[in-house]
């Protein structure tokens, strides 16, 4: 019996146009789609670069002979918009070739997302075949020579050279038995239809997966698989199409993995080397064979009966880095398939990293369109379940109740308050007036110097009312400001303005002086300008504000860098709006609102204490001094403070404070995890009424994109306090290592998405597209490499970080750029950051390892570091090893590495040192104020009392600078009282200049002493 049906099934395309095979069914499509432009000129020279490497798409038919006609396949620019990714009804796209003139071309569609399009004649080549020949486009486009695919090997010599001890086994004979479940074809000469379906993550054993959710929705049955035969043949580079069909029985209840060993089964025995060319129909007349197909073709089409349920091919992984050009970036690949003579519709998987895209192709008619989209929700919900991909925190969508920029709306505050107090501390009163004054002179001087939109001006200021004068001038000038901290060490700074391009800072009169302005940045005296008059009134400089728009940049924030290069997040002033407006109502700020700004102006949290008061009529408190015991106490019983926006070391610092602060609203913890006790007890110590709210946000999402109010019932059942819900226009998507959807309850990883995205790094376009990708929705998302779960209750959980990324005092730090400021340093060839527990308090402290050419002092590698990175990326210790440990994947093993402080933290790893000489002080002389003092010491620390002695140096046992405070206010409160408590801590400078227990010891007596004495 001749098998029609199994010899049109895996018949060598070479042969369709021999027997007839209608010639637009015969058209495969391969699209490249990205961004940026590539011009038709360039297209043009790297296609005929790439055809000279493969003269299998050079191939047209003479007579019955394939021939090398030695001819450039043919480069078309469509219009702009005539190709539509999701609809794929473009007719360049199903237009069919004359084999006897050109079988391949390429079809460039200039637009957004701008497409490539590698179309030829199936009987020259196949899937793969294509991906050959596109990805040497695309190498010559780049100026690289293409690798070509010289071999001429086609599907029957490759069966003979598989098969060398005898003929290949033969295909079982197949009939037409089942209905296609996108329905009949509507009439003989329907054209295509295509329909697209991109999905998030690689999926693993995809292929099966589509199988069995088909089989499961329209009827158990055959399905058939392409598989590409070049895997017979390592290392062969042909462009001939090498496709077999593997077919698979799929009984009813099977799931995919059963799908999954039938297939490893069919590949494992080399079925997919089964010749589908019966002997008998080579040797039948051609017109009878072409007939023969043709009524096949007929009663699949009347009865709707076809040679399998459908057919999956599955073209394997490509990466967009193979498809990028100069100005063109690739973001996704994916395959236009087509159909055979009694076939089913063709399914095509393409992955990516991070990607699937599905395309289905059938014969178009009434209803298919919607046929086609019901199968693909099918595939989809196989392969990212629904449920994983929609949580209900994703929901809330507010347009802004006022979409106007932060300048406009601070502008109509100040005319609706002007005698309003607009900032408080110690310059004094400051009204919403004259702070508006003040800012009018700051933005006419950055005018005339030429400061405008995508100008970045750098901010040299510390919590003063000069450096938010400054910060509302550049805004109003419609520039962006660089706030700079004005305790980083000079060089880091003049790195930043160089890395920003900043050619004016403003720099306030304590910081003049300083060697940290690069050639060609001009300083601007910023307290001079902000003291300047801009008028009788606010109303005439309305008309002087530049105007800005959503997509103009607010302020660039530097964040450490895993390269070893802090990088700038550039904030646009739309993404600033919505966090005001979301942040505005969940706080519950409103015109009594009294906010004290206690963090640097260069820590983006920061933004919440100067914006949100000031744009609803309330007041901002300035602190000159850094937070610590003393001043928090200050402000929380002699201020009208009524909200607060702090770290959680911050918070847990205030917790240690014997008062009751009376009249608190709201408590904002942003920057760390906010573990349980810490929450609780600042629930206790503000009273009930007071809301203690948890806000997660990188700096990339602008200031804070979740929250939650702490609920001392609910919250109980953890560590850590949940982070809550998204804010206003925000998505969180949790995603695997695939970058898949998670099923509820499960980690993922943290991509954030919505109106609050930064614009990304400056200047760094491989890192944005590396941090700042796009789901296969379209949208823009930023990977945050943080962990989450979504709750029981529905809210967000943080539950760690997928790096060596830590926090330290609220700030991000990338160990890696504290180890490449160390490897700066002459004597050090190579160096390890790590993180170990600071202190008692549940804190994280840096380490560093060194290997060295030279000897070189923990002192000196201190002070080198002092002079490149701000106080809170300076290790608490400098060790010099003999080698550093590796695990057998290659990384550095960080249990391996000593611990310097081994012996100080643990009595039991030797016995106590023998108090020396200096130690007379404090441990022999049975003083009870040296008693004190280390017992607090070994409390802040957890530090075994024995081994402690006079010289023992706080900073090297691991403490950082809120344990510092938080022993100096042990101290305290043990040992001083008020006045001498003051005196005490007016000596901070010398206590970290020398932080050993004899000096405290000794200061300690001596304020005590003082005070006698005035007494």
């Amino acid at each position: 019996m001749i098998d029609l049906t199994t010899f049109v099934r895996n018949v060598a395309p070479l042969e369709w146009a021999f027997l007839g095979i209608t010639p637009e069914l015969r058209v495969m499509n391969l699209l490249v789609e990205g961004e940026g432009a590539i011009p038709p000129h360039r297209l043009a020279d790297a296609v005929a670069a790439a055809a000279h490497a493969h003269p299998g798409m050079r191939l047209t038919r003479q007579d019955e002979r394939w021939t090398d006609s030695g001819a450039v396949p043919a480069v078309r620019t469509l219009e702009a918009g005539a190709l539509d990714g999701a609809r794929l009804e473009a007719p360049e796209l199903r237009a069919p070739f004359d084999d006897t003139r050109a079988t391949c071309e390429v079809l460039l569609a200039p637009g957004d997302p701008a497409t490539v399009v590698f179309r030829a004649d199936h009987a020259v080549t196949d899937g793969r075949g294509l991906l050959l020949w596109a990805r040497d486009v695309f190498r010559a486009l780049r100026g690289e020579d293409p690798l070509g695919a010289p071999a001429d090997t086609g599907s029957e010599e490759l069966l003979r050279q598989s098969h060398p001890d005898g003929e290949p086994p033969r295909a079982a004979a197949r009939d037409l038995g089942f209905p296609s479940p996108l329905g009949p074809r509507p009439h003989e000469r329907a054209g295509l239809l295509w329909r697209r379906r991109s999905l998030d993550g690689t999926h693993l054993a995809a292929t099966a997966k589509v199988v069995a959710a088909l089989a499961a929705a329209h009827g158990p049955g055959r399905f058939h698989v392409p598989v590409d035969l070049r895997r017979h043949l390592p290392g062969l580079r042909s462009t001939a199409a090498l496709s077999h069909a593997v077919d698979l029985d799929v009984a009813e209840g099977e799931g995919w993995e059963d799908v999954q060993r039938t297939l490893l089964g069919r590949l494992t025995d080399r079925r997919d080397l089964a010749a589908g060319t019966d002997p008998g129909i080579l040797g039948l007349p051609l017109p009878l064979l072409r007939e023969g197909i043709a009524d096949i073709d007929r009663t699949a089409a009347g009865a709707d009966r076809h040679s399998a349920r459908a057919c999956v091919s599955h073209l394997g992984t490509v990466d967009p880095a193979d498809f990028r050009a100069d100005g063109f970036e690739a973001v996704s690949v994916y395959a236009l398939g087509g159909v055979t003579p009694g076939g089913p519709p063709e399914i095509d998987v393409v992955e990516l990293p991070g990607r699937t895209e599905l395309t289905v192709a059938w014969y178009d008619g009434p209803g298919t369109a919607d046929r086609a989209e019901a199968l693909l929700d099918t595939v989809e919900e196989a392969l990212s379940p629904r449920a994983h991909r929609h949580w209900e925190g994703n929901r809330t969508r507010r347009p802004l109740p006022d979409a106007r920029s932060v300048v406009a709306l601070f502008r109509e505050q100040v005319a609706r308050t002007p005698h309003r107090t607009a900032l408080s501390g110690p310059e004094g009163e400051i009204s919403y007036l004259e702070l508006s004054r003040r800012a009018d002179a700051v933005a006419a001087e950055l005018r005339r110097l030429g400061a405008g939109p995508g100008t970045v001006v750098g901010l040299l200021a510390g919590r003063s009312a000069a450096s938010v004068a400054g910060l509302w001038g550049v805004l109003r000038a419609g520039a962006c400001y660089l706030p700079l901290d004005v305790r980083h060490p000079d060089r880091r700074l003049a790195d930043l303005l160089t890395d920003a391009g900043s050619t004016l800072c403003l720099v306030e009169r304590a910081q003049e002086g300083r060697d940290c302005l690069p050639e060609g940045c001009r300083a601007l005296p910023l307290d001079a300008l902000a003291t300047g008059a801009a008028g009788e009134d606010g109303a005439t400089a309305a008309e002087a504000d530049t105007a800005v728009g959503p997509h103009d940049l607010a302020y660039v924030i530097y964040t450490s860098g895993s390269t070893g290069r802090p990088k700038g997040v550039q904030v646009e002033h739309g993404s600033l709006a919505n966090y005001v407006h979301w942040a505005t109502r969940e706080f519950g700020i409103d015109s009594e609102t009294c906010l004290p700004l206690l963090t640097s102006p260069s820590f983006d949290v920061s933004g919440t204490s100067v914006f949100l008061p000031l744009l609803t009529g309330g007041e901002v408190v300035l602190m000159r001094d850094d937070p610590n015991h003393l001043s928090l106490r200050h402000l929380l019983t002699r201020t009208r403070a009524n909200t607060l926006n702090l770290t959680p070391s911050h918070l847990d610092l205030i917790g240690g404070l014997d008062i009751a602060p009376a009249g608190y609203r709201s408590v904002v913890v942003v920057g760390e995890q906010l573990r349980v006790e810490v929450a609780a007890r600042a629930q206790e110590m503000f009273g009930p009424k007071c809301r203690i709210i948890n806000l997660y946000g990188p700096t990339e999402a602008t200031i804070g994109c979740t929250a939650h109010t702490y609920d001392e019932e609910s919250d109980q059942d953890g560590s850590v306090v949940p982070i809550g819900w998204p804010a206003d226009n925000t998505s969180v998507y949790l995603l695997d290592g695939e970058r898949r959807f998670v099923a509820p309850g499960e980690v993922g990883e943290m991509y954030l998405g919505g109106a609050q995205l930064a614009r990304g790094y400056l200047g760094r376009p491989e890192l944005n597209r590396e941090r700042f990708p796009k789901l296969a929705d379209g949208n823009r998302v930023y990977r945050t490499g943080d962990l989450a779960r979504v709750l029981p209750s529905g809210e967000l959980q943080f539950v760690g970080r997928i790096d060596d990324q830590v926090k330290i005092r609220g700030h991000r730090v990338e160990p890696a750029e504290v180890a490449r400021a160390l490897e700066e340093h002459a004597a050090v060839d190579r160096a390890v950051v790590v993180t170990r527990p600071a202190s008692g308090r549940g804190g994280k402290a840096l380490y560093g390892y060194v290997l060295t050419n030279s000897p070189v002092s923990p002192d000196e590698l201190r002070a080198h570091l002092e002079e490149l990175l701000p106080a809170h990326m300076v290790p608490a210790a400098v060790t010099t090893v003999a080698e550093l440990p590796y695990t057998v994947s290659g990384k550095v093993d960080v249990r391996a590495l000593p611990d310097p402080f081994a012996d100080e933290r643990h009595g039991a790893d030797g016995p106590p040192r023998t108090p020396g000489a200096a130690d007379q002080v404090t441990d022999q002389a049975g003083d009870p104020v040296a008693e004190a003092v280390a017992g607090t010491w070994a409390r802040t620390l957890g530090v075994d009392r024995s081994r402690l002695d006079g010289q023992s140096d706080f900073q090297r046992l691991g403490g950082d600078s809120l344990s510092l405070l938080a022993m100096l206010a042990g101290v305290a409160r043990e040992l001083l009282d008020a006045r001498a408590e003051e005196a005490f801590m007016a000596e901070l400078g010398r206590i970290l200049r020398e932080p050993t227990l004899e000096r405290v010891t000794a200061l300690v007596h001596e304020v005590r002493s003082e005070a006698s004495s005035a007494v």
